[in-house]
Protein backbone atom coordinates (compact mmCIF):
# COMPACT_ATOMS: atom_id res chain seq x y z
CA UNK A 1 0.00 0.00 0.00
CA UNK A 2 1.38 3.07 -0.63
CA UNK A 3 1.59 6.24 1.65
CA UNK A 4 2.34 9.88 1.58
CA UNK A 5 5.79 10.80 2.59
CA UNK A 6 7.37 14.10 2.16
CA UNK A 7 12.07 14.23 1.59
CA UNK A 8 13.35 17.51 2.85
CA UNK A 9 16.73 17.49 1.16
CA UNK A 10 19.87 19.81 1.54
CA UNK A 11 22.10 19.64 -1.16
CA UNK A 12 25.31 21.17 -1.11
CA UNK A 13 24.86 24.94 -2.11
CA UNK A 14 29.00 24.91 -3.69
CA UNK A 15 27.62 22.51 -6.37
CA UNK A 16 26.45 24.40 -9.69
CA UNK A 17 22.94 24.45 -10.72
CA UNK A 18 22.95 21.58 -13.29
CA UNK A 19 24.63 19.35 -10.59
CA UNK A 20 22.18 20.29 -8.19
CA UNK A 21 19.15 20.06 -10.62
CA UNK A 22 20.36 16.66 -11.66
CA UNK A 23 20.70 15.49 -8.10
CA UNK A 24 17.57 16.79 -7.67
CA UNK A 25 16.20 14.51 -10.81
CA UNK A 26 18.02 11.24 -10.09
CA UNK A 27 15.96 11.66 -6.74
CA UNK A 28 12.54 11.85 -8.75
CA UNK A 29 13.55 9.27 -11.05
CA UNK A 30 14.45 6.94 -8.32
CA UNK A 31 11.26 7.17 -6.87
CA UNK A 32 9.56 6.94 -9.94
CA UNK A 33 11.36 3.72 -11.48
CA UNK A 34 10.17 1.88 -8.74
CA UNK A 35 6.38 2.66 -8.97
CA UNK A 36 6.29 5.54 -6.84
CA UNK A 37 4.32 8.77 -7.45
CA UNK A 38 5.94 12.23 -7.01
CA UNK A 39 3.88 15.18 -6.05
CA UNK A 40 4.76 18.77 -5.21
CA UNK A 41 8.38 19.63 -5.60
CA UNK A 42 9.38 22.59 -3.91
CA UNK A 43 13.23 24.27 -4.22
CA UNK A 44 13.56 26.91 -1.74
CA UNK A 45 17.28 27.99 -3.04
CA UNK A 46 20.17 28.20 -0.88
CA UNK A 47 20.28 28.82 2.73
CA UNK A 48 22.51 29.47 5.40
CA UNK A 49 22.69 27.14 8.26
CA UNK A 50 22.18 27.99 11.74
CA UNK A 51 25.76 25.94 12.61
CA UNK A 52 28.30 24.21 10.70
CA UNK A 53 27.28 21.06 8.40
CA UNK A 54 30.36 18.98 6.80
CA UNK A 55 32.54 21.87 6.46
CA UNK A 56 29.47 23.82 4.57
CA UNK A 57 27.84 26.98 6.32
CA UNK A 58 25.05 26.96 3.04
CA UNK A 59 23.07 24.58 1.41
CA UNK A 60 20.11 24.50 -1.41
CA UNK A 61 16.82 23.00 0.52
CA UNK A 62 14.37 21.59 -1.82
CA UNK A 63 10.97 19.10 -0.49
CA UNK A 64 9.84 16.42 -2.19
CA UNK A 65 5.91 15.17 -1.66
CA UNK A 66 5.45 11.50 -2.79
CA UNK A 67 3.26 8.65 -2.37
CA UNK A 68 5.44 5.09 -2.08
CA UNK A 69 5.96 1.98 -0.79
CA UNK A 70 7.48 1.44 2.48
CA UNK A 71 10.26 -0.81 0.41
CA UNK A 72 10.81 2.34 -1.70
CA UNK A 73 11.17 4.80 0.97
CA UNK A 74 14.16 2.58 2.19
CA UNK A 75 15.95 2.41 -0.99
CA UNK A 76 15.60 6.02 -1.25
CA UNK A 77 17.03 6.59 2.32
CA UNK A 78 19.93 4.16 1.54
CA UNK A 79 20.74 6.05 -1.60
CA UNK A 80 20.56 9.65 -0.28
CA UNK A 81 23.46 8.14 2.86
CA UNK A 82 25.53 7.21 -0.27
CA UNK A 83 25.27 10.38 -2.00
CA UNK A 84 28.08 12.65 -2.24
CA UNK A 85 25.75 15.94 -3.40
CA UNK A 86 23.49 15.81 -0.38
CA UNK A 87 24.58 17.11 3.04
CA UNK A 88 21.59 15.85 4.60
CA UNK A 89 17.71 14.46 4.26
CA UNK A 90 14.96 13.46 5.69
CA UNK A 91 12.05 11.27 4.92
CA UNK A 92 9.22 11.84 6.89
CA UNK A 93 5.58 9.68 6.95
CA UNK A 94 2.85 12.41 6.43
CA UNK A 95 -0.71 12.24 7.54
CA UNK A 96 -3.10 10.08 4.94
CA UNK A 97 -4.23 12.81 1.70
CA UNK A 98 -7.27 13.15 1.79
CA UNK A 99 -9.69 12.93 -1.63
CA UNK A 100 -8.68 16.51 -2.74
CA UNK A 101 -4.87 15.99 -2.35
CA UNK A 102 -4.59 12.61 -3.15
CA UNK A 103 -6.67 13.95 -6.73
CA UNK A 104 -3.73 16.92 -7.18
CA UNK A 105 -0.97 14.19 -6.45
CA UNK A 106 -2.39 12.13 -9.19
CA UNK A 107 -2.44 15.69 -11.52
CA UNK A 108 0.54 15.99 -10.88
CA UNK A 109 2.23 12.97 -11.16
CA UNK A 110 0.05 12.67 -15.17
CA UNK A 111 0.97 15.74 -15.77
CA UNK A 112 4.82 15.05 -15.48
CA UNK A 113 4.85 11.62 -17.28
Amino acid sequence: MKRPYEVVLIVDSALDEETIKSTLDKTIDLVKAQGGLVGRVEKWGRKRFAYELKNKWEGYYAIVELDAEPEVVAELDRVLSITDEVLRHKIIRTPEHSAKQKAAVKAVSESVA
